[in-house]
């Protein structure tokens, strides 16, 4: 509260700063207080425009994979597909547990299902 508004806490208990005075200045911390971290902690730091930047370079590593991919030698090693850039939050933390990866399908249940549809 001292450091983003030049008040000091101790004038709610003295009665000079109104609780809803305090509400408000709470509420509109920024960012980068040390309440706001320890509320959210890391999801803190990151803005709006850091999750864009981050699916931005994620789209352009996979967009350069296929473009890889399509355009290398059939003899050539496969290429691996691009990793996503981490981002803080409980939904990146389920996306990095092996539960998270999707189940391959092998030739033959490929070839079994265009049979059957065909």
């Amino acid at each position: 509260m001292l450091r983003y508004y030049n008040v000091d806490l101790l004038d709610w208990y003295r009665e000079k700063l109104s609780s809803r005075r305090l509400k408000v200045l709470i509420e509109h911390l920024p960012r980068d207080s040390s309440f706001a971290k320890s509320l959210h902690g890391e999801e803190a730091e990151w803005h709006l425009s850091d999750h864009l930047l981050a699916a931005v370079v994620d789209h352009l590593a996979v967009s350069n994979w296929m473009f890889a991919t399509v355009n290398r030698d059939e003899d050539a090693e496969e290429i691996p597909y691009p990793q996503a850039i981490p981002r803080p939050g409980p939904e990146a933390a389920d996306e990095e547990s092996p539960e998270a990866e999707p189940e391959s399908t092998d030739a033959g249940e490929i070839l079994a299902f265009f049979r059957s549809t065909g």
